[in-house]
């Protein structure tokens, strides 16, 4: 594996704190190097904040979400092309994603293709291994660029698991030779929504694999802890990331603050935090003093195959299949209201799915700011009611039109100055646009018809 780029203390650059990010790049004790969102990036069109931080010399990391690698098809080559061209784009060093589903359905499992609209567990089993390492060669071959995988947070189980998040990391890493983004902060998630101890998982995964590390807030509700991005980073997470810097220098480290953004002044006392930490760790140098990883708790080897059984190129149609089944029936239940699979927790679904909710309300409101303004106080319920009948099978956009759409139609909020500024909204966002044959732009032309005989 080659010498992975030495970055430093970072930031996540978002809109709302360019500013406050650029006076304190290349400050003492300030900003080394940020992140971005890959899909907010458009090469053609980079932010100007960006623009002057590269002039500076500050290196800007793209950072996808919606890849899906972790998910049962193979990666979108368009997806691909994108998250290739914002690498270019930005002169980066590497490109990072998640080991994740975001989607499923579709095709291969003749069911309709849902979108999640967040980042989803893939189970820890041999097939969901086999499916991701794939998917990941993919993309390595894919990309200009070296590419690293973050472990997300998780509010659910899997049942049936046959490895531990380590066991899992590091044989993703031994097959593919992918770099790995470990974020403290979901470790911690981890720890307390499924009880999962990090100090075993840093004992377990190939630390020496490392690109850089994530660092963020949370809050715990009925013991429940949620990576809200959105809050000041606990003691808890600051505890795990001085554990992991005691086994290994890591290359880069960042802060991530997606929402309700403090004062410039609170940010650099977290990043202050954080430095703190690195330095009383005396982490040692990069590939030194490393514990190698405990292979006396690894799950068991792959048996031989039985006879007449899928093996090879062969195998991994059939893995595809199996976890695209497993992954479909996970994701309706959790926006689209169908039974709940057989081993999971009913109660702690119905947390994921009411977040689920939530995540697409507050995205929504991004994407569209003009509906949380029109509607006020009824928003977020009028949101996360009609979310739980109306699972996102497209994009942001479409899916601020729809629920725009899903008010007209019910007349809800009944007031009708809100109704006539919605209805406003939505018809100078909606068409008119070529025909096209595809059903959901079919139903929308058939939505414009009614609204507008209203």
């Amino acid at each position: 594996m080659e010498q992975i780029a030495q970055l430093g203390t970072g930031i996540g650059w978002r809109p709302e704190i360019a500013d406050a990010v650029e006076r304190m790049a290349g400050a003492d004790g300030g900003v080394d190097w940020v992140e971005v969102v890959a899909e907010n990036v458009c090469p053609g069109h980079i932010a100007e904040s960006l623009l002057r931080l590269r002039e500076r010399g500050v290196t800007v990391v793209p950072h996808g979400v919606s890849l899906g690698l972790g998910g049962a098809d193979r990666p979108d080559e368009q997806r691909l092309r994108s998250l290739a061209e914002r690498a270019e784009a930005l002169g980066a060093p590497l490109v990072t994603e998640h080991i994740a589903f975001v989607r499923a359905g579709g095709a291969l499992t003749a069911s309709p293709l849902l979108e999640a609209g967040h980042l989803l567990p893939v189970p820890r089993t041999r097939d969901a291994l086999d499916v991701l390492c794939e998917n990941v060669r993919i993309a390595q071959d894919a990309l200009p660029v070296p590419l690293a995988l973050e472990n997300i947070a998780a509010l659910i189980n899997w049942p049936g698991e046959e490895m531990t998040e380590g066991q899992f990391l590091y044989d993703l890493v031994d097959r593919t030779g992918v770099r790995l983004l470990i974020d403290v902060a979901n470790l911690h998630t981890n720890h307390v929504n499924r009880g999962e101890d990090p100090a075993k998982a840093l004992d377990e995964l190939p630390v020496e694999a490392i690109a850089y590390v994530h660092v963020a807030g949370g809050f715990e509700r009925d013991g429940v802890w949620h990576d809200s991005h959105a809050h000041p980073v606990p003691q808890q997470v600051l505890d795990v990331l001085a554990d992991l810097a005691s086994r290994v220098a890591p290359p880069g480290v960042l802060l991530e603050r997606d929402d309700n953004f403090p004062e410039p002044g609170e940010l650099e006392r977290e990043l202050g935090a954080i430095r703190g930490v690195l330095e009383k760790a005396g982490a040692p140098e990069p590939g030194k003093g490393v514990r190698g990883p405990d292979r006396s708790v690894r799950g068991p080897e792959r048996k031989a195959p039985a006879a007449g059984s899928a093996t090879g190129a062969e195998a991994e149609p059939v893995a595809r299949q199996r976890l695209g089944l497993a992954q479909a029936a996970l994701l309706s239940a959790l926006v689209a209201g169908t039974p709940v699979p057989e081993g999971f927790d009913r109660v702690r679904l119905g947390v994921q799915a009411r977040a689920l909710a939530a995540k697409r309300a507050d995205v929504v409101a991004k994407v569209a700011p003009e509906l949380p303004e029109i509607l006020g106080s009824s928003y977020r319920p009028t949101f996360v009611a009609y979310a739980q009948g109306h699972p996102m099978t497209d994009g942001y956009r479409r899916d601020a039109l729809s629920f725009a759409e899903h008010v007209l139609l019910t007349g809800r909020p009944e007031d009708a100055d809100v109704l006539r500024e919605v209805r406003r909204w939505w018809l100078e966002r909606s068409g008119p646009a070529p025909l096209s044959q595809r059903p959901t732009a079919r139903l929308a032309r058939a939505t414009r018809r009614v609204l507008l005989r209203r």
